[in-house]
């Protein structure tokens, strides 16, 4: 999985939809944290209502209320389906479309609820003594599919039971015989999560691999989209993580079982590479499914796939496009609408068997668009869509509209408010004379006629990208906020812009990608004039930290430095990270083979060049990115005698996500910048 991943969707509006106020004042991390999180959009069998999840902060308790909300596809006021606090998400509609099933804790536990589209009270289905995830019905609508952590080999009353025992011992030695014994954030308690499949009516639920000694959906990203019925009900597929040598395999696999549970068959066994996201055809005679070619590289093209499932044949169908797949959903019996990741953009196109030469029809562009839910004969489909100026809202597209339709506007009294920019794309010559792209926001109260501050962004992965994205943790806007301009580039490495651009960050973590980056200011600098080049400072997590702890060794053109969650240390780094094919990747192998390579490339060799102040920021459950990387800098900053500060959070991974904690992650940002740029 990516060192930095862009993370949750959060919010909100359009104000062509809306009488607003004037937008007049900078957006404030209170603003952050009151956006209302609108997704997960379930297009009903008749095509004529949405159902979706506005998630909300309560700032008292600092927890996330999440409710059901409908809306018609003509549009107009919607309507509130749930008021329970706590956990009411991942709506689905029964397929006769008078229900909906979905997932809440209110009964004290997450468990399945069935809840009557035209009123009345809702039903729980599940009574387990264990959390449950992602329901998803049979087609004929007496089951429901979830996911749920078990002791391999045992149910869900030995589970909850051998839960309680060992909460209860005194010791709470961990001990281990194979990696991994950790992942992101969370230690390996010997639980895998499984699929199970559920009566309707009296709740009974069935383990489809109560064996199985890894998790379906893979951990910790997975969801109901890598399960889903077949067409006639009687089987599912699934995605389930390598059976071996997980620390350093990226490989996953789809299977196939019974529906009542049995034996299950590896379908993709012949590909050592990652597969994923299985859907079958209306006709229920295909299966569709995005995959990898190159095994041990996390960051490969994701290519949709189309088998028959009687020949087994196999064709691809998207690799012509050069751009990774993020989702899809069958459109009709020939084709698929998909995301695509493409350019600092996520759009939505459409992408046909029989068309495989051409390029696709493009369904909805700009800023970032996801989740699609598809409607009666592919003739329509609801989506997600977000910029860096406006959070996300459900939207729906319709054949033969000229473009889609802005359903929701849940945020417009608080943006009302608020002097948001929007992002503004730029290009210049990188290394090597190739074309880079970049991105520019201007600050709130914007005047040409002044000098304004720089803070430039890089981003992790490090094979991710900067998007045009609405980002509940980095988030252009409030970075802006105090008075700066920001610079973001998408240097090599970054997705989007084809997988041979992406490639070339491996094995050379400083170079082509250091030049793209300082060239992409310089570019910025020469040609707004109201940059200050007299006061940049620059941001990144993950890699991104990464970049920002080898530029401290590397130049001292900067008046500041933020370092999130960065690696310091290249060698350290493999012995205490989990994802092992990470490194061996990209750096050529481990450590005893390529010391050299490490050795070169570790921002920790060259820490006696250190000048620059730097903010370090980590988490100690951060176990992509130890915490050992933040402690490292800031020692060597400290040794050195530069000015410096060390932010440590002992209850946060590799991302701040706690309400409380992402207050002073933002303050302590803010604070820092404003030292060395005001």
């Amino acid at each position: 999985m990516k060192f930095w991943m862009m993370g949750a969707l959060i919010v909100v509006s359009i104000a062509a939809n809306a009488n607003l106020e004037a937008a007049d004042r900078p957006m404030t991390t209170d603003d952050l944290l009151n956006v209302k999180g609108v997704g997960e959009p379930q297009l009903s069998p008749d095509g004529r209502s949405i159902v979706y999840v506005v998630s909300e902060l309560d700032r008292e308790t600092d927890k996330t209320n999440s409710s059901l909300w409908l809306v018609s596809t003509d549009g107009g006021e919607p309507r509130r389906l749930t008021t329970a606090p706590g956990t009411n998400n991942h709506p689905r509609w029964s397929p006769d479309g008078k229900s909906v099933a979905f997932a809440s804790s209110r009964g004290g536990s997450t468990q399945v609820w069935i809840l009557p589209i035209d009123g009345g009270e809702a039903r729980q289905v599940t009574r387990l003594p264990i959390d449950v995830a992602g329901p998803i019905w049979s087609p004929n609508g007496d089951k429901i599919a979830f996911a749920a952590e078990v002791y391999p080999g045992k149910s869900p009353k030995e589970t909850a039971d051998r839960d309680k025992e060992k909460e209860a011992e005194k010791s709470k030695v961990r001990t281990y015989d194979h990696l991994m014994i950790r992942h992101w954030n969370a230690w390996n308690e010997g639980k895998k999560s499984h699929l199970f499949v559920a009566d309707v009516e009296t709740g009974e639920a069935v383990d489809l691999t109560p064996r199985l000694e890894a998790n379906t959906p893979p951990a910790p990203f997975g969801g109901s989209s890598d399960y889903a019925w077949s067409s006639d009900g009687k089987s599912l597929a699934f995605v389930a993580e390598p059976l071996k040598d997980h620390a350093w395999s990226t490989n996953t696999d789809v299977w196939l079982v019974p529906a009542t549970g049995g034996e299950a068959e590896n379908l993709t066994e012949s590909n050592p590479a990652a597969d994923g996201q299985p859907a079958f055809s209306p006709d229920g005679k295909r299966l569709a499914y995005v995959s990898q070619s190159r095994p041990g590289f996390e960051s490969d093209l994701w290519t949709l796939h189309v088998r028959d499932l009687a020949t087994g044949e196999t064709i691809d169908v998207s690799s012509h496009l050069d751009r990774p797949i993020h989702e899809f959903a069958w459109k009709t019996a020939d084709g698929f609408a998909a995301a695509v990741d493409d350019q600092g953009t996520v759009a939505i196109v459409a992408i046909e068997k029989s068309k495989r030469d051409q390029a696709p029809a493009r369904l909805a562009t700009g800023g970032v668009n996801s989740s699609i839910s598809m409607g009666p004969g592919g003739g329509s489909f609801a989506f997600v869509h977000h910029a860096a100026d406006r959070p996300a809202e459900i939207h729906f597209w319709k054949q033969g509209n000229e473009k889609p339709t802005v359903l929701t506007a849940h945020n417009a009294p608080l943006l009302s408010q608020l002097d948001l920019a929007p992002l503004e794309s730029f290009t210049f010559d990188g290394a090597d004379g190739d074309k880079v792209q970049g991105w520019l926001m201007k600050p709130p109260g914007f005047d040409p006629a002044k000098k304004y501050p720089v803070l430039f962004l890089i981003h992790g992965g490090p094979q991710g990208a900067w998007h045009d994205e609405w980002h509940g943790r980095w988030n252009y806007p409030l970075f802006a906020a105090p008075g700066y301009a920001l610079v973001a580039i998408n240097p090599r490495g970054s997705t989007g812009f084809g997988q041979k651009f992406t490639d070339q960050i491996s094995l050379d973590w400083t170079g082509k990608v250091y030049e793209d980056l300082m060239k992409g200011l310089d570019h910025a600098l020469a040609t707004y004039p109201f940059l200050d080049k007299d006061r940049t400072a620059a941001a990144g997590g993950s890699y991104g930290g990464f970049m920002v702890n080898w530029i401290c060794g590397h130049t001292d053109r900067f008046k500041a430095l933020i370092s999130h969650a960065g690696v310091f240390d290249l060698v350290s780094m493999y012995g205490t990270t989990e994802e092992l094919w990470f490194p061996d990747w990209e750096y050529g192998g481990p450590p005893w083979e390529k010391f050299e390579h490490y050795r070169e490339r570790s921002p920790s060799t060259y820490a006696g060049n250190f000048k620059t102040p730097t903010l370090v920021i980590h988490g100690a459950l951060d176990f992509r990115v130890p915490d050992a990387q933040g402690l490292g800098m800031f020692t060597s900053l400290q040794r050195r005698g530069v000015p410096s500060r060390y932010v440590f959070f002992p209850d946060e991974g590799h991302w701040i996500a706690k309400p409380a904690n992402r207050i002073v992650w933002w303050h302590e940002i803010h604070q820092w910048l404003a030292k060395y740029l005001k």
